[in-house]
């Protein structure tokens, strides 16, 4: 019976050991930290529950809903809000709901008269040549025009990614979008004529998707999942650099300090692109460059706590983006006591802001302190409120999210012919095939 290491144990490497397991493997999960679940981390804020990391998942796969039911964790399972379906955007100071059907595309004040009728274009624009080299800011600038590139894609790319649209790969961090392009010939097409296809697959796209969560946070899931698996997770497991043998492979480590050595069939690497690069260095140093080379940005998740008679704006969407135009201190908000239950305590709003990304790659040289209060300042002036925060909290990520940049195709080119040349070593994480819980 082949032995399988799984190097980390955030989502990817819990998900894949857990449908492992259920195929009758054998298979170790291998952790440094005293805990499992990655970036997923659900913190308490004197009694007010948020997400440090992804706060929800998009249900795209029947696989989402097969878990749930097999790890027991349907009471524990809840979608959004309806109210969360609003999305809000910041032109000139004020809250714009972002558009959701044609009706209220036209009656909008989010985009000016010019920007709708540049759109009524988009059918009959052309493809492109090379999707591989073609940010996704060329991309929507080219299809759509300036405006709804500056006033949607960019925010929405900053929310996302916390990234930059005129660095990002459209074919890559955007697959499924320029596949429009690519297939159906256009956007607007490609939605109507793509729409059959996922029916017939069962999948949802991330368009229609429904948003999903757990009462007590995202993680809930990791949480379960590493209660199913139990035995075949070693916390404390700090992997440090792998050799090939003769017949197969061998990884060197500390365990509780003490060094230990595994000689496994096969091994999968979940860990961030940065800390698996440190792993392989001896083995590949190719490979290392490649996965040192993907760029993750920093990012502050600050959870603020109010008082819901002190808030002015009203309280029915999922929270608000913030385009670069706007030159804010901070990319975006979301509004946790709206989205889903159990976040807040009646009475009080919790909100969670994003601050950093790729817009601030000198994010952590910053004086923190002033940052934070410019923050604040900027996000109650938004909010219309009068009032200091009751409670805050933050986290900070040194590196946050992985840019799938322009030329990213080189590095995803290289990590399949490692694959290929040792049979038995896999890459996985979300610095590859996406980024969202979904996707991982």
């Amino acid at each position: 019976m082949q032995k399988i290491i799984i190097i980390g144990a955030g989502i990817t490497g819990l998900t894949a050991a857990y449908w492992l397991k259920k195929n009758n493997f054998n298979v170790t999960v291998l952790e440094k930290n005293s805990s499992v679940g990655g970036n997923i981390q659900t913190i308490s804020n004197n009694g007010n529950l948020f997400d440090s990391g992804p706060n929800s998942g998009l249900e795209t796969t029947p696989l989402i809903s097969q878990l749930v039911k097999e790890l027991n964790l349907s009471d524990q399972f809840c979608y959004a809000n309806d109210e969360g379906n609003k999305r809000y955007i910041l032109r000139n100071g004020k809250l714009h709901p972002l558009p959701m059907n044609p009706l209220s595309f036209i009656k909008t004040k989010l985009f000016s008269s010019k920007a709708k009728l540049r759109l009524m274009c988009e059918p009959f624009i052309g493809k492109s040549e090379d999707g591989y080299y073609q940010s996704i800011a060329q991309f929507v600038r080219r299809r759509l025009g300036e405006e709804f590139l500056d006033y949607a894609i960019n925010p929405f790319v900053s929310g996302v990614f916390a990234g930059d649209p005129e660095q990002l790969s459209v074919k890559i961090a955007f697959p499924k979008l320029y596949r429009l392009e690519e297939v159906y010939g256009g956007l607007i097409k490609g939605m109507i004529k793509g729409a059959k296809e996922r029916k017939m697959r069962a999948e949802q796209s991330k368009q229609s998707a429904k948003m999903f969560s757990f009462k007590d946070g995202m993680k809930v899931l990791p949480t379960a999942l590493a209660n199913h698996l139990n035995e075949n997770i070693q916390l404390g497991v700090n992997v440090q650099r792998l050799i090939r043998t003769e017949n197969s492979f061998e990884i060197f480590g500390q365990r509780n300090s003490e060094g230990f050595q595994i000689e496994p069939d096969s091994i999968l690497f979940t860990t961030p692109a940065y800390e698996t690069a440190k792993i392989l260095e001896s083995f590949d140093g190719k490979l290392s460059t490649h996965l040192n080379s993907i760029y993750y940005p920093p990012v502050i998740v600050l959870n603020l706590v109010y008082l819901r008679r002190d808030i002015g704006q009203n309280l029915d969407g999922f929270g608000f983006l913030i385009p670069e135009k706007e030159n804010k201190s901070f990319l975006g908000a979301i509004w946790n006591s709206v989205i889903f239950p159990n976040r807040s305590k009646d009475y009080e709003a919790s909100f969670t802001l994003f601050i950093g990304g790729a817009r601030q790659p000198n994010l952590l040289e910053s004086n923190f302190e002033k940052l934070l209060d410019d923050v604040i300042v900027e996000f109650q002036s938004i909010m219309k409120i009068n009032q200091k925060p009751l409670t805050l909290k933050y986290k900070i990520w040194e590196k946050a999210i992985p840019q799938y940049n322009i030329g990213y195709v080189e590095h995803e080119k290289y990590f399949d012919k490692f694959e290929k040349r040792f049979s038995g070593l896999f890459l996985g994480g979300n610095y590859r095939g996406g980024i969202s819980v979904g996707d991982c």
